[in-house]
Order: structure tokens, then sequence, then C-alpha cells
């Protein structure tokens, strides 16, 4: 019996396998509204036979995009061009669906990846001032964020509950909070991103006071049975940031918060980081929060083969295993997972025929329009 097709809870959400499709963002967005793109993207990655899909970052005010393409889910509108996109979505899929709730902090107004990826000066068209920890630029010769204030920190956590609010109204199924990748909630813990002298800096306890109360803001403004989990970097791969120490008081901290799981990435907050890319290069920082805390864990990093991702699992590193570029590779990894592993897997019944004789019974019934 394979591991890695064994069911799993999140909280009160049942899933049915270990795969997870990992948050990716498309900056395809308009003024925060979900379009075409959406349906199309996640519609694939619906019938994919994954245990859950995590939707791309969800920007949780229209200062705190990434890009002016991100996603956002601070407005009127943008909840109901998400709704529309999860409509046509849970019409033809079971797959739960959880949203990613972020705020960029001062990598925001930024250009698209293919676009250069660089930052857009304030007064420059489609650009806006960012806001940070500190007034620390990300990169030499950027324009340093605005320091949040007290006022800030406020509007921040009202933004990150009203979002999850709507997430919530939509009928999603859970919420990840991100505090990976050198975003606003990351930059709070990193001390190369985070030089505050009052409660919110310095000590650990004291860089991890706003992402706690972030964690707490959400979790209260949903119901009780909505998972919230965070995900986090474990390491900055620079001397003197954040360090997987500091990820373990954290995860431990979420966990007696009704944390729902910790899915581990890391990197981000400096343009300075070496990593040491490989296969599982990120697992290892799992392992170690596995061992921490009693709440599932999800371990990313090249993941790529289905062998390895059982090995993942049934070596008791992580309780599930994320993808994202090996899905939008290949969005239908877990059925050829299921088919290596001799495991069955959820699919639409007018793909059935598609199944290989050697694989005979690979497939059964994804009920669709049965949530």
């Amino acid at each position: 019996m394979s591991h890695l097709f064994q069911p799993l809870q999140l909280g009160a959400l049942a899933l049915e396998n270990r795969i997870v499709v990992a948050p990716m963002c498309q900056y395809s967005a308009e003024d925060g509204c979900a379009t075409d793109w959406h349906t199309m993207h996640l519609g694939t990655l619906a019938l994919s036979g994954a245990g859950l899909l995590i939707t791309e970052a969800a920007a949780v005010s229209p200062e705190g995009r990434i890009t002016p393409a991100d996603l956002g889910l601070y407005s009127d509108a943008a909840e109901a061009a998400l709704g529309r996109v999860l409509a046509a979505m849970r019409r033809h899929s079971p797959m739960p669906v959880a949203v990613q709730l972020a705020h960029a902090g001062r990598k925001a107004s930024s250009r698209a990846p293919w676009d250069g990826g660089d930052q857009i000066a304030p007064d420059a068209p489609g650009g806006w001032q960012t806001e940070a920890p500190s007034a620390l630029p990300h990169g030499e010769g950027e324009r340093p964020p605005t320091a949040l204030d007290g006022d800030g920190l406020d509007r921040v956590k009202r933004d990150f509950a009203a979002a999850a609010a709507r997430a919530a109204r939509l009928g999603l199924d859970g919420i990840e909070l991100h505090g990976a990748h050198g975003y606003l909630l990351h930059q709070f813990l990193s001390p190369l991103a985070n030089r505050r002298t009052d409660a919110y800096g310095g000590s650990l306890e004291n860089r991890m006071r706003f992402p706690l109360e972030v964690f707490d803001a959400v979790r209260a403004a949903v119901p009780a049975d909505m998972p919230v989990w965070m995900r986090v970097s474990a390491s900055d791969w620079v001397a003197g940031g954040w360090d997987v120490d500091g990820t373990v008081a954290l995860s431990r901290q979420l966990e007696a918060r009704g944390c729902a799981a910790v899915h581990v990435s890391s990197g981000g907050v400096s343009p300075h980081q070496a990593i040491a890319i490989g296969p599982n290069y990120q697992v290892g920082f799992a392992a170690t929060v596995k061992r921490a805390v009693s709440i599932p864990v999800m371990a990313v990093g090249l993941i790529t083969e289905p062998e390895q991702a059982e090995a993942i699992v049934a070596g008791g590193d992580a309780d599930a295993v994320s993808l994202a570029r090996a899905m939008l590779y290949d969005p239908r990894w877990p059925w050829h997972a299921a088919a290596a592993l001799g495991a069955q897997v959820r699919a639409p019944k007018q793909y059935w025929r598609s199944q290989p004789r050697a694989y005979k019974d690979l497939f059964r019934d994804a009920s669709f329009g049965q949530r």
C-alpha cells in the first residue's frame, strides 16, 4: 500500500492522498481579479488527482501585490471573480481547494518575471510605495519601503482578516498564510529585513510577534472548522539570517494557536542567498520541523519522481509533498505516480478511456458534482 496515497487530515479537512498542488503565481489578474486564464490553469490542476490544490498567492491589499497583475482577495470584484473560477472548477472536480493569502512587503511593486522582475518605482506607471518592517530595500538600488508604524500594522492585520472572511464566504476549504519567500511575514521573521527596535523587532520572540498576530486574526475571522496553516521559509541561506531553529520555534507557537499544518520551503528574503539546489534540497528542513510538532508538515524542493515522493512520506520526513513546477510540466503527475506506486486516483469519466491497459484499475470515479 502506497504511503503517498493514504488519506491525511488537515484539521477538519480530509485529503484523499498526500500530494499537494503548491501555489504558483501566474501574474495574469486584472486589478486583483481572476481571469479566464485562472479558470483554465486551475481547472486543469483540479483534474490532476492531487489531494489538495492551493491557489496562487492572493494579495490582501493592492499594495500587497508582488506585481500589478497579481491575484487579490481585497475587493468585492476580486471576490466575485475568484468565485466564478471556483464555481467552474467545482462543477467538474471534487478536489479540496485552499487559498494562499499574502502581502509582498518590500518585494511588491515589481514587474512580472518575464518582464525582468525588477522594482517599479512609486512614481512610475503601475508602481506604488512599498511597506515593510523596516526601511530596508530588498535589492541594491531599489527604493526603500516605508517602515510600518502601529496604525500600519493594525491595517495589515485587518486586511488579512478581511481577505480570510472573503475566503470563507466563497466556501474555500482552507487558508494558507504566506510566511515564506521573502514576503512581508517572512520579512518580520528575518533579522536581515527586520531592524525594528520596538516590540516587533530584535529578539526571536519579538520578530515572531507580528506573523503570529496575523495568524490569530485570520484564525478568528473564519469558522472553527476551516483549517488555517502557514508556509514558511526554514532558512534564508545567508549567515545571520532566519534559520531552522527559528522555524521550529515558530512552528511550535503556531501549533499552540490551532495551526493545521506547516508548509516548509526556504529562501527569498535576500538576493545574497546561496542555495545548494538539488533533489530534496529542502526536505531536511521539513523533517526537522516534523520532529518538533505533532501537526502535519508538507515538504517541497525538487520533488519530481513518484518513488522520491513515496520515500519522503514513507520515511517520515514529511506528511505530504507539495509540487509546483513539476505539476506545470506534468499536470497528470498524480496519475502517473499512482500507476508507478500501484495505487488508485480519481479521474473524470471523460478521461477513463486514456487509462493504459497495464493499469486497468488506476482510475476511480471522481464523483463530480457531488460536493
